[in-house]
């Protein structure tokens, strides 16, 4: 598994991770063999929220006597976004995690609260331990420009950011602004929601091309094109072990110069839209 500096001064972390939105709608224990065969593979970066149900209990489970080969985040909700409330709801994940620290934390996205009391809180958060580092997620530039003025230069550990082959929207502004101030951008819904291409359409029968060529398959192919810069981790979510493996594999592939050129013309990312996209 190819690893990175997280951010301007973290630590290396795999750049293909495991997401967990919607983990604990489905099977406990195949959710958690899931995750025990990503971390296996190398996937050590595990991606969860408080927004994200019961995923926090699930994760506990899987990452019982694995924790200190982990990166593991996750993040607070708007409403809970208070300096008192962020404090109160990290607090709350550590406990549903069963661990004494996350390696990040960040605001889910931008709320009614002032950045100010956010970031105040994530420093109160540091001083105790309790997390290492924070970030942000679903932030646009000029939400970005604000809270660097808040927080100062070299804080801002990650933003996460819808990404994938269809929705390539961030690379107009959001991805240089992030590589220009070493701020992580980690690619939530790297396969789309329910629409990853499919094999009979021409992006698929490309995606599958590339994939043959490398003994491959075509998500990891996608993952292999979101991930060619080396500010820019993914974090996709897998609903069992084998899965899982697959999603890993990626994290191996390196696609030529020709089948980058040949996927971003496949996938064009199109004019810049007047709003950051999210789900």
């Amino acid at each position: 598994m190819r690893k990175q500096q997280f951010g301007n001064s973290g630590p290396d972390v795999s750049v293909i991770g495991q997401g967990t939105w919607y983990l604990d709608r489905g099977d406990r224990k195949s959710a958690v063999a899931a995750l025990r065969r990503g971390i296996e593979t190398g996937m050590t970066h595990i991606d969860t929220a408080e927004m994200y149900g019961d995923a926090e209990l699930v994760i506990a489970d899987a990452i019982a006597g694995l924790r200190d080969e982990l990166f593991l985040v996750s993040k607070v909700l708007p409403s809970n976004a208070s300096r008192r409330g962020t404090i109160t709801a990290c607090e709350r994940s550590l406990k549903r995690l069963k661990t004494d620290h996350l390696d990040c934390y960040l605001l889910h996205w931008r709320g009614s609260f002032s950045l100010d009391d956010t970031v105040a809180a994530f420093d109160e958060l540091i001083a105790a331990g309790k997390i290492r580092s924070w970030g942000v997620s679903n932030f646009d530039t000029d939400d970005l420009n604000e809270l660097l003025a808040v927080a100062g230069k070299g804080r801002i550990a990650c933003n996460q950011v819808l990404y994938h082959l269809q929705e390539r929207a961030i690379e107009h502004a959001v991805i240089p602004w992030c590589e220009k101030h070493g701020v992580a951008v980690v690619a939530y819904s790297p396969f789309g929601h329910d629409d990853f291409p499919s094999p009979r359409s021409k992006q698929g029968q490309m995606l599958q091309s590339i994939a043959d060529a490398h003994k491959a398959t075509a998500r990891q192919v996608a993952l292999g094109f979101l991930t060619r810069r080396p500010s820019v981790f993914a974090i996709p979510k897998a609903s069992s072990a084998d899965h899982a493996a697959d999603n890993a594999a990626a994290g191996r592939l390196k696609l030529s110069d020709s089948e980058l050129a040949g996927l971003d013309s496949a996938f064009p990312r199109g004019p810049k839209p007047r709003g950051l996209p999210m789900l």
